[in-house]
């Protein structure tokens, strides 16, 4: 899965009170593009990684390069805010750590894509959301309840059935897809912590940055040119997806109420499954599939009882 910004900071862009219905049905349309636009980036990111051997390295960083230079090239375009605007931050620390957390998600899970299927990726990173709610306590102070807890507890049990430790080889690249949740996971704390701060856009920018300058030594060092216009085409996409993803994510977010939309975003197992058995031939085993359903109905619980409790 490719991890964009998460349902907490869209969240902060919905609108308050009612939503036109029109709206609605629009709002769940862009969000199943956007998941199916984020599915095509891990392909896509799998194929170069996998199938045609380029560096990781390489993909990750290009993939940040072209969504940065799309991001400073558009968002003044279309006056929404200067070159000036986006780098001023009144929470540096906080958005550089943050930043080096984003890199270090995309890494792990693009690292991660180059050996695993698709569908094992996106079970062990709908993880998130539970990882989320447990640290939610001690670094927020938004505590679980006995519910709640237990739903993660749950939620835990699927990934064990699908990743079956003691039951046959466990491959390497499992441990790149948990350290990305865990990434991910102190990601989405920082960033409920800080969005009130800076305007998304602001956020997002210092993301696709640190990207760039970080993963700059990295891929040069170990740069390979691309074989074709195919492979150099695909390469290219990987900011225009990632992009347009969360454009259409976070346009999402601003027509309908996050509670109406948010469950949508499970469906993507499906998106990925489908795209891991077209492009790779993948077909999930029966307890990949179990294992998912389980992590799933926990992640759906708890955004249920979150609603619950605030009343939504």
């Amino acid at each position: 899965m490719s991890i964009e910004t998460p349902p907490s900071l869209a969240a902060s862009l919905s609108p308050r009170g009612g939503a036109d219905p029109t709206d609605v049905a629009t709002a769940i349309l862009l969000m199943l593009l956007a998941i199916a636009l984020f599915s095509c980036l891990d392909t896509a990111a799998k194929y170069l990684g996998g199938t045609v051997g380029l560096p990781v390295a390489q993909v990750i960083w290009v993939r940040f390069l072209v969504q940065f230079v799309l991001l400073l090239v558009l968002v003044p375009a279309f006056g929404i805010l200067t070159p000036r605007q986006l780098f001023t931050t009144s929470r540096p620390g906080w958005q550089a750590l943050r930043s080096v957390l984003m890199a270090l998600t995309t890494a792990m899970n693009f690292l991660a894509l180059k050996w695993l299927r698709l569908d094992q990726t996106i079970a062990i990173t709908f993880l998130s959301p539970l990882i989320v709610a447990l640290l939610a306590g001690p670094f927020l102070g938004e505590w679980v309840g006995w519910r709640r807890f237990a739903a993660i507890l749950v939620g835990f049990f699927g990934i064990l059935i699908v990743v079956r430790p003691g039951f046959g080889d466990i491959h390497p690249a499992v441990g790149f897809s948990f350290a990305g949740v865990l990434a991910y996971a102190a990601f989405t704390l920082i960033t409920r912590h800080i969005a009130a701060s800076d305007p998304p856009l602001v956020t997002l920018f210092y993301s696709m940055f640190a990207g760039v300058a970080l993963g700059a030594p990295f891929a040069l060092a170990d740069w390979q040119w691309p074989a074709n216009g195919f492979h150099w085409a695909l390469l290219l996409s990987l900011g225009v997806l990632g992009g347009a993803g969360h454009y259409l994510f976070i346009l999402a977010y601003r027509m309908a109420p996050a509670g109406v939309i948010t469950p949508y975003i499970y469906l993507q197992i499906l998106t990925m499954t489908g795209l891991g058995y077209l492009v790779f031939g993948d077909v999930p085993d029966l307890w990949t599939l179990i294992g998912s359903s389980i992590v799933v109905a926990s992640g759906i619980y708890l955004w249920h009882r979150e609603r619950v409790l605030k009343g939504g």
